[in-house]
């Protein structure tokens, strides 16, 4: 039985083998994500996003033990922050949920941010197509929580999960617009603090001022550690499903998603081309100059792209 057969009847082995593979060697990936991919599209994506200390990790953790409870298959995306020596990721996340690890229908992977904006590296997009194909119901994203930076998780899910929590100093300057206006549900966790309802206020006042919205997102309180709320909040996940199933707008983000993903396979193909007509030794040499200040970037990058496309007319001769 070849890896993607065995990816596909949920071999957590196998699927395990593939993504080391997404990660270390993409070019041969490709191949099998190509017989992958008429499997997936079955699974719905939660991006869960929010400030650092938000209870991301826990939210994901607690939902997801409610819906094992219903006999639903979950995969957990877990991007941590890169370790600035390996560049691996510093499984924190993987360590909070290290409990679900012995239940067979829920497939943990941890990656590292790599310095990718939000923390989403093109592997992400590769690993839920695995998960996908692997025949996950559910597949949790959970962002570093670093910024505004993180509204490019909803390039990759198909509803967006906002973590937020009260106490966090100035709330408002928390939620900035950019995050706000990506969160289909704003789960305020930790809501047995004060200032939880100071912090709602806030939240319904930035909403009523954003008119771009088709639909106000809800606003779930949960105390995740105590497993507060979490049932409420899958309900309203559940609910938000059929809504935007049924106007289009999971379709509409699916769409999205492809493109981007195109896209992102695009620049990386063209990347490869440029250092094989330009070659690493020139890069190096343009490099060294701009470092000496006997050029700039701007002009470099002028020069090796009329470079490149002589030479890529030319078919490298």
């Amino acid at each position: 039985m070849n890896l993607s057969d065995r990816v596909r009847k949920g071999d957590i082995r196998a699927a395990a083998k593939l993504i080391t593979m997404v990660e270390n060697d993409f070019q041969h990936a490709q191949e099998i994500l190509k017989e992958l991919h008429q499997y997936c599209g079955k699974a719905i994506v939660v991006g869960i996003t929010g400030p650092p200390g938000s209870g991301k990790s826990t939210i994901t953790d607690r939902l997801t033990k409610h819906i094992r409870k219903m006999g639903k298959k979950v995969g957990i995306v877990a991007i941590d922050p890169s370790s600035p020596f390996t560049g691996g990721a510093i499984l924190g996340d993987r360590i909070r949920m290290q409990d679900l690890s012995t239940d067979k229908e829920v497939f943990i992977r941890s990656i590292g941010t790599r310095g990718h904006l939000g923390g989403l590296s093109r592997s992400t997009q590769a690993i839920v197509k695995i998960m996908d194909a692997m025949g996950k119901d559910i597949i949790f994203i959970e962002t570093v929580g670093v910024g505004q930076s993180e509204i490019e998780v909803i390039k990759v899910s198909d509803i967006i999960l906002l973590v937020v929590m009260p106490g966090m100093g100035d709330d408002i300057q928390v939620i900035k617009a950019g995050i706000m206006e990506i969160g289909d549900i704003f789960v305020v966790n930790k809501s047995d603090r004060d200032g939880t309802d100071r912090l709602i206020s806030e939240i319904e006042m930035m909403i009523s001022l954003n008119g771009h919205k088709k639909r106000n997102p809800s606003i779930i309180k949960t105390v995740g550690t105590e497993n507060l709320g979490i049932d409420r909040l899958w309900k309203e996940i559940e609910r938000l499903v059929v809504i935007l199933q049924e106007n289009g707008e999971i379709y509409q983000r699916r769409r999205n998603r492809i493109k981007k993903e195109i896209y992102d396979l695009f620049l990386e193909n063209w990347q490869e081309l440029f250092l094989q007509f330009i070659g690493e030794d020139r890069l190096e040499n343009e490099v060294e100059r701009v470092l000496k200040q006997n050029s700039d970037p701007y002009f470099t990058a002028q020069e090796l792209t009329k470079d490149f496309k002589v030479k890529f007319l030319k078919g490298g001769n």
